[in-house]
């Protein structure tokens, strides 16, 4: 009740206060759909034709290699599959899904917010956008929670139970995409009247916004506000035990490691993920009632935030496995997994003198020089 209560002030104080954070509805004619000026403005502005595709581009150009190559480490470099490996492969997938449909965001937004590819090709976009916003929450509490038990419970055998995680990964895939149906039982393209531009998912006919209201406050409870809570139990908890356990003499390491994965998740939720949520879920409530548009910039801002997280994500494998640092680091500089597992092999059995400051095999041969 009280997070209904919650949700219905600010609805009222972005009527009220923030009017220019309402969206647009789209009236129904014969010959096509009618819109405002104040949104046909905002539609042919400098923010949708200028800073969203470049912003876009730079998601792009960011996210493709990095995550790219995060999948062919978590495939080709990891020699032990743990469950953090699986939940961080997911969420690297998850990315690469959405950033190889972006040239067509980009595409449709310099060319005016006008979308020449179909109406099937539109839907797709608009649900890996989606998707991959959601699947990025999940999985990411899927590895909060999976840290937690890591320095909570080390010694637990669940923690390294990789059939939980892969049956996991499969469940969060399967709910999200089945999830996303309802984006594609309505017209995601609107033609609007007297102009020859095809709108992509901006403009919402009043008909039809039953689909996108229903599916947006679900997800935005049930995909972002309930995992967010996971995680912030899950912090908060894995903080208490580590402040407990100072006799630990690895406890710096641990605790290094624990904040830097919080820092990361945190700056995620607060820059990608909050304020893309709380604008879909005013949004569409002030759809739903009719509201009459006075702007649309804020709305649009943070949907472009929430694109970031494709970035943001490689550098939380970074900060998670030790082991994933390695293998970015061997696959840079062209090392193949048996040249470092002979390197390995060899320094392991090699003596160092430190009268000649060199490594010796068993035999005594002088086999390198330091």
């Amino acid at each position: 009740m009280r997070l209904v209560h919650l949700f219905s002030l600010l609805v009222i104080c972005s009527r009220q206060v923030c009017s220019q954070q309402r969206g647009f509805l789209g009236v129904e004619t014969l010959d096509g759909t009618l819109v405002n000026q104040t949104a046909w403005d905002t539609l042919q502005s400098g923010l949708t034709t200028v800073f969203l595709p470049i912003v876009y581009i730079i998601v792009f150009v960011v996210s493709l290699p990095t995550n790219a190559m995060a999948i062919w480490v978590f495939l080709f470099r990891t020699k032990k599959k743990h469950p953090a490996a699986i939940y961080m492969a997911n969420l690297a997938l998850s990315d690469l899904l959405f950033v190889i449909w972006l040239p067509l965001k980009i595409a449709y937004h310099i060319n005016g917010n006008n979308w020449i590819y179909g109406e099937g090709l539109c839907k797709v976009l608009v649900g890996f956008f989606y998707a991959n916003m959601y699947c990025s929450i999940l999985f990411i509490t899927c590895l909060s929670v999976q840290r937690y038990w890591v320095i909570v419970h080390p010694l637990s055998h669940q923690r390294k139970n990789n059939k939980i995680a892969v049956y996991v990964a499969i469940t969060v895939w399967a709910v999200i995409w089945a999830s996303t149906t309802p984006l594609y039982l309505y017209d995601q393209t609107v033609q609007i009247k007297d102009v020859d531009i095809t709108i992509c998912h901006d403009i919402t006919k009043a008909s039809q916004i039953n689909y996108p209201f229903g599916f947006f406050i679900t997800m935005g409870v049930f995909a972002y506000f309930i995992p967010a809570v996971v995680c912030i139990i899950a912090y908060v908890l894995m903080l208490r035990h580590l402040a407990s356990s100072m006799t630990d003499e690895n406890i710096g390491k641990k605790r290094r490691k624990a904040v830097l994965l919080i820092v990361t998740v945190l700056v995620m939720f607060l820059v990608c993920f909050t304020p893309s949520n709380v604008m879909l879920l005013v949004h569409y409530s002030l759809l739903k009632q009719g509201e009459v548009n006075n702007g649309y910039g804020i709305y649009i801002a943070t949907l472009c935030l929430a694109s970031l997280n494709s970035c943001f994500d490689p550098f939380l494998y970074y900060y998670v496995s030790e082991e994933f640092r390695e293998n970015v680091k061997n696959t840079l500089i062209c090392r193949s997994v048996r040249t470092v597992e002979r390197m390995r092999v060899s320094f392991t059995a090699m003596k160092y003198s430190k009268s000649s400051k060199s490594y010796s095999s068993d035999s005594g041969t002088r086999t390198s020089s330091c």
